[in-house]
């Protein structure tokens, strides 16, 4: 059983209370910030509930939890049941892929970032999200980690130099980061969501924009 089974309704609530919300309409402003709308068909990759991919307009998703999946599906998403190292998908069929907060859970990273690779189109992008491990967020998740919590005792929190390597192996170039989240779990948010283009060490969270390199095929038949 995946441990998100038991916990899907309490972690999709959690997005209706105040830090939740808080902290989701930052991390959404984030995404958004280096893409705008998405263009074409998108991936989710670990969909969870189908907050992220609501709010961004993909509509696929995949994830390992079917309680997580029943969520989302009540918002339309389309969902497959399956793994990030092992994508049910053809190769090329998506323009974009996101991973939203999904990496941190992933048992092989490297393998994940290949299949999503793999299942982009030729200029397709990958947006990611992750909590950086030396942020402020990350630290608090790790303290709950260490006392046995039983989700955040299962995650990795990874750096953003580790994802770029990683998404680099994978033969996938950076195009943009962002970042958000000043404030510690628990203390008042943020009114307005802070956004900064670039990395800074101190936010709870990170996006990160890559690009498989080559032509599109209408560019290439032209």
């Amino acid at each position: 059983m995946d441990a998100f089974d038991l916990i899907s309704e309490d972690y999709d609530r959690w997005y209706d209370e105040p830090e939740g919300r808080a902290a989701f309409v930052a991390e959404l402003a984030c995404l958004r910030s280096l893409i705008g709308e998405t263009q074409g068909e998108w991936l989710e990759v670990g969909v969870g509930t189908g907050r992220f991919a609501q709010g961004l307009g993909v509509r696929t998703g995949i994830d390992p939890s079917r309680p997580m999946l029943d969520i989302a599906a009540r918002s339309g998403i389309r969902t497959v049941q399956g793994v990030a190292e092992a994508l049910p998908f053809a190769p090329r069929s998506f323009d974009g892929v996101l991973l939203a907060l999904t990496l941190c859970f992933v048992r092989d990273v490297r393998k994940a970032l290949a299949e999503c690779a793999r299942v982009l189109r030729p200029r397709g992008r990958l947006l990611v999200g992750i909590v950086p491990a030396a942020g402020p967020w990350g630290r608090a998740y790790a303290r709950l980690a260490a006392e046995g919590h039983p989700v955040y005792s299962l995650a990795r929190f990874l750096t953003p130099e580790e994802v770029m390597e990683r998404a680099a192996d994978a033969g996938l170039a950076p195009v943009g980061a962002g970042s958000t989240l000043f404030w510690e779990p628990g203390e008042s948010p943020d009114q307005v969501p802070r956004i900064e283009a670039g990395l800074n060490p101190q936010a709870g969270f990170v996006a990160l924009l890559f690009e498989k390199p080559g032509a599109t095929v209408a560019a290439h038949e032209a």
